[in-house]
C-alpha cells in the first residue's frame, strides 16, 4: 500500500479518537474490523468503511480484521463471500491471517444466549413476529409485555435447546432479550437474539436451525476478536445501547467501543443493498459486475483504478453527519487519476470516411506518437498512416456554424501526429447523408507544423482505414435519470440511455498488441478500459469516464 490510502491532508474525528486512546494507554495498539454481510457485492459505501477501518489499522500500526458476519443463510451465498474477498484486495488491502466469521463463534454465541436466560435476562416467545411487531410500540407508546416474558428459566433453556435441534418450525417461536418495553429506545424492547431457519448455510450446513440477530453476533464477536474501535454508519447510533448492554451482561473477553460515521451518499446513485439486488435479480442490468453498478466489481470493469477510488474516499473525509457527493466529484477525481497514468490512444467511435487524393497509392507511413505527453517514460509508438482514413463523424459540418473549427468545405485542419490536410469534396448516399470526403493534403506539414508558419484552429484525431482495428464500444452514463432517485421506485426512476452501444468503431492496431488491463485514453474522447467480453478478433471498450463534466450540462439544461 501507498500513503495514498491514508489520509495526508488533515485528520478526523475518529482518528483523533483513536489517537487519544493510544496516548493514554487505553489500549496498547489498534485493532479494527471490516464486518461485511456476505448477501450481495461490495458497494462504493463499503469502499468508505473499509479504507476507514484498513487505514486506520495500518496508519496506527495496528491490525485489521475481514469478518463475515454471516448470520442470514437466507440470503448469503460463497459468491458473495469470494467477491467480497477479491474486491478488498483489489482496493488495495489484506487482513492477513485474520480471516474471520462470525459462524466460527456459533457455539460461542448460544453459550451465552444460555447465560442470559440463566440470569433472567432472556426467554423464548411464542408470538408470533406480526404480535412481536404489533406489542413492540411506537416512538411515542411504549410496548407491551409478552405473555410469555415471565417463564421459568428451566422452561425457557428446554424450550431453546428444542429450538436449536430443530424441533419447531420458521417463525414458531424467537428467544428475546429481557431488557426494558417501556425504553425510550425500541431497540431495548426486548430485541430477538435467535430466530429459527431451517435454511442451508454457505460454511455450517444445516448444523444449525436457530441464527442469531445480527445486534447479538456483532458485538460479542468484536469482543472474542479484542476489537478496540469498533467502526460503523450512522443509522447504528441508536443500536449502540444494545451493543452495550450485551456487553455488560455477558462474561466476554473485552469490551470495544462503537463508533459511528457519517454513509456515502451520492448523487444520482442508490447503495442500498435492497435496491441493487432488485436491479440485478429483475434484470434492469447484466449483473452485479454491470459497468453502471456502483460496486466495486462494476467500478473495476468500468476501468475506475483502485487508486483514484481510495483518493476519493480521502477527499470526502470522515464526518459526524449525512450530507450527499455531487457525482461530478467522483468523476473529477477518477478523471484525475487517470491522466496521470492512462496511455494515450486514437479511436474512431462514429467514423466518417476520408480519402486523401494527392497521397500516392499503397502507401503507407509509420508517424511517431507518444504515449503520455506528461510521462516520457511511457515512450512512443508508431502509427501507420495511408491514402484512406477514418475521422469522427462530429469533427465535420457541411455548413458548420460560426464557432466551429474543425473540417468542413474548403476548411484546412491538422491530423494528429500527421499532416494538414484540405476538404475538397463531400460525398452523400442516396439518403442525403455524408459518408465521405474527399480531401487533399500538404506533404510539408508531417509533423503537424507548416513551413510557411500558417496556423489552423483545430487538431483532430484518425486512424488509418487499411490498419484499423475493427470495437465495439459502450458508453455508460448514470444509471439513474434523477439526482435523488427513490429506493422505494427506483425501476421507475432509471436512466433509459445509461448505455449506448456503438458497433462500428475503429481503433489504431496499437490494440493488437497492447495487452495492458488498465484504461487507456481516447484522445478528446475519454478514459476506455477493454471489457472482459472482448476477444482477439472484436475488441470490447467500456467508456470510464468523459474528459469534461457531463452531469454539469444535465444540470444546467434542467
Amino acid at each position: 500500500m501507498t500513503d495514498e490510502s491514508t489520509p495526508d491532508a488533515g485528520r478526523d474525528f475518529i482518528r483523533d479518537i483513536v489517537a487519544a486512546d493510544l496516548a493514554s494507554g487505553k489500549h496498547k495498539s489498534v485493532v479494527t474490523r471490516f464486518p461485511p454481510e456476505p448477501n450481495g457485492y461490495l458497494h462504493l459505501g463499503h469502499a468508505k468503511s473499509i479504507c476507514l477501518n484498513f487505514g486506520i489499522a495500518e496508519e496506527f500500526g495496528g491490525r485489521c480484521h475481514l469478518r463475515f458476519d454471516d448470520t442470514n443463510p437466507a440470503k448469503e451465498e460463497q459468491e458473495f463471500i469470494d467477491a467480497i474477498q477479491r474486491d478488498v484486495r483489489w482496493l488495495g488491502f489484506d487482513w492477513g491471517e485474520h480471516l474471520h466469521f462470525a459462524s466460527d463463534y456459533f457455539e460461542q454465541l448460544y453459550a451465552w444466549a444460555q447465560d442470559l436466560i440463566r440470569a433472567g435476562k432472556a426467554y423464548v416467545d411464542d408470538q408470533s413476529p406480526d404480535e412481536i411487531r404489533l406489542t413492540r410500540g411506537t416512538l411515542t407508546e411504549a410496548g407491551q409485555n409478552s405473555p410469555f416474558r415471565d417463564r421459568l428459566v428451566e422452561e425457557n433453556l428446554d424450550l431453546f435447546a428444542r429450538m436449536r435441534a430443530g424441533e419447531f418450525p420458521n417463525g414458531a417461536r424467537v428467544l428475546r432479550a429481557k431488557i426494558d418495553m417501556g425504553s425510550g429506545n425500541i431497540n431495548l424492547r426486548d430485541p430477538v437474539i435467535y430466530r429459527i431457519l431451517h435454511a442451508h448455510h454457505p460454511r455450517t450446513g444445516t448444523a444449525w436451525n436457530i441464527y442469531p440477530s445480527y445486534d447479538f453476533a456483532h458485538g460479542q464477536s468484536d469482543s472474542i476478536e479484542h476489537v478496540t474501535h469498533s467502526i460503523c454508519t450512522l443509522e447504528f447510533e441508536d443500536h449502540r445501547p444494545l451493543y452495550d448492554w450485551f456487553l455488560d451482561n455477558l462474561p466476554v473477553p473485552s469490551h470495544p467501543r462503537q463508533y459511528e460515521f457519517a454513509r456515502l451518499n451520492m448523487t444520482y446513485t442508490l447503495l442500498s443493498k435492497r435496491v441493487l439486488t432488485g436491479l440485478v435479480r429483475e434484470g434492469h442490468v447484466s449483473g452485479w459486475d454491470d459497468p453502471r453498478m456502483p460496486t466495486l466489481a462494476g467500478l473495476q470493469r468500468r476501468g475506475v483504478p483502485a487508486e483514484g477510488l481510495r483518493d476519493f474516499v480521502r477527499r470526502i473525509g470522515v464526518a459526524k453527519s449525512n450530507s450527499t457527493v455531487d457525482i461530478g466529484m467522483f468523476d473529477f477525481t477518477i478523471r484525475e487519476t487517470l491522466n496521470r497514468t492512462a496511455p494515450r490512444r486514437m479511436a474512431v467511435l462514429r467514423p466518417l470516411k476520408v480519402v486523401i487524393e494527392n497521397y500516392p497509392e499503397g502507401q503507407v507511413e509509420e508517424l511517431e506518437a507518444i504515449n503520455h505527453p506528461d510521462d516520457p517514460a511511457q515512450g512512443t509508438r508508431q502509427i501507420p498512416f495511408g491514402r484512406e482514413l477514418y475521422i469522427e463523424q462530429d469533427d465535420f459540418m457541411e455548413e458548420p456554424p460560426k464557432k466551429f473549427f474543425r473540417l468542413a468545405p474548403g476548411r484546412e485542419v491538422r491530423l494528429r501526429y500527421a499532416y494538414f490536410i484540405t476538404c475538397r469534396e463531400v460525398i452523400k448516399n442516396a439518403a442525403g447523408e455524408v459518408v465521405e470526403l474527399r480531401c487533399t493534403y500538404d506533404p510539408q506539414t508531417r509533423g503537424g507544423n507548416a513551413p510557411d508558419g500558417r496556423k489552423v484552429k483545430a487538431t483532430i484525431h484518425w486512424v488509418s482505414a487499411a490498419h484499423a482495428l475493427p470495437a465495439e464500444v459502450r458508453l455508460y452514463e448514470t444509471l439513474f435519470a434523477t439526482p435523488q432517485p427513490e429506493p422505494g421506485n427506483f425501476a421507475a426512476q432509471l436512466n433509459p440511455n445509461s448505455l449506448e452501444t456503438l458497433t462500428d468503431c475503429k481503433v489504431e492496431p496499437a490494440f493488437k498488441t497492447d495487452t495492458a488491463d488498465g484504461a487507456v485514453q481516447f484522445e478528446r474522447q475519454g478514459y476506455f478500459v477493454r471489457d472482459r467480453d472482448s476477444t482477439p478478433e472484436r475488441l470490447v471498450f467500456n467508456r470510464t469516464v468523459g474528459l469534461r463534466d457531463s452531469y454539469a450540462k444535465v444540470a444546467a439544461s434542467g
